[in-house]
């Protein structure tokens, strides 16, 4: 069941999206050559709870850490660790707070130092997919809009769209109804949802060099590209609103 937000709902969530657009900056900030993600993570771990905010991944259905720090050919989930960046890496980082029991959540993907053309294309392609999709967004037009506008996008520009994770609505919750996939399938438009203002959902591309195709590593958590080629991930959480849609985590 998707629920509407009321203005005080969403006012709460403006404030977690600040947090959470706070927390990536300093973020972006810190990634260099050298850095562990572990240093990533207790960094932005101790700026969120400096905030009276919560990291809310740390223990969501048991992920060890407040972050998320995928890179490469990592997707999604990947969990900060010793290891140090290198030079030409790309690091996608994504973070959830917890601000007076409402959640925001978005991510970005950083280079590392001087990374190769075909990264910070990727990287571009990536990023303007997600701007597009919020650009479309209109009450009372259908979801399938969003989805729609990602692939057409990403795909025009040869890369390919992530088939296993998707967007999701948010709110009280971390993941509420309904799913935002990056791509348009039968299932999709059998169900397709109409956005209603106060809708609150995240939207997030997650597009590879390579095949769409994913795996899990054997820690459960970190999804990686079976072709092994470089993925890039970008996040808002936005609100409908009447006249398009607002970013709150921007």
């Amino acid at each position: 069941m998707i629920v509407r937000k009321s203005p005080r709902e969403i006012e709460i969530m403006r404030s977690a999206g600040k947090i959470t657009a706070e927390a990536l900056r300093l973020a972006r900030e810190l990634t260099k050559k050298g850095v562990t993600t572990d240093y990533l993570n207790e960094e932005i771990e101790k700026f969120i709870i400096s905030k009276n905010a919560i990291p809310v991944f740390k223990g969501y259905r048991g992920f060890p850490k407040s972050i998320c720090t995928s890179i490469n050919e990592e997707v999604v989930h990947g969990i900060p660790s010793q290891r140090r960046l290198d030079e030409g890496d790309i690091l996608s980082i994504d973070v959830g707070v917890r601000y007076r029991k409402y959640v925001a959540d978005a991510a970005l993907t950083i280079p590392v130092g001087i990374v190769s053309e075909e990264a910070e294309r990727l990287l571009g392609v990536c990023e303007k997919s997600l701007y597009l999709a919020i650009s479309v967004i209109k009450s009372r037009e259908k979801l399938s809009l969003i989805s729609r506008t990602i692939q057409e996008f990403v795909e025009e520009n040869g890369y390919s769209v992530v088939r296993d994770y998707t967007g999701h609505g948010i709110g009280r919750s971390m993941h509420e109804d309904p799913q935002v996939p990056n791509f348009v399938s039968k299932s999709l438009l059998e169900s397709d949802e109409i956005l209603m203002p106060g809708v609150t959902i995240a939207i997030e591309p997650m597009i590879c060099v390579g095949k769409p195709d994913t795996k899990v590593l054997d820690n459960r958590w970190v999804v990686v590209t079976k072709d092994g080629e470089l993925s890039a991930h970008f996040e808002h959480t936005v609100v409908v609103t009447e006249n398009g849609a607002e970013i709150l985590t921007l």
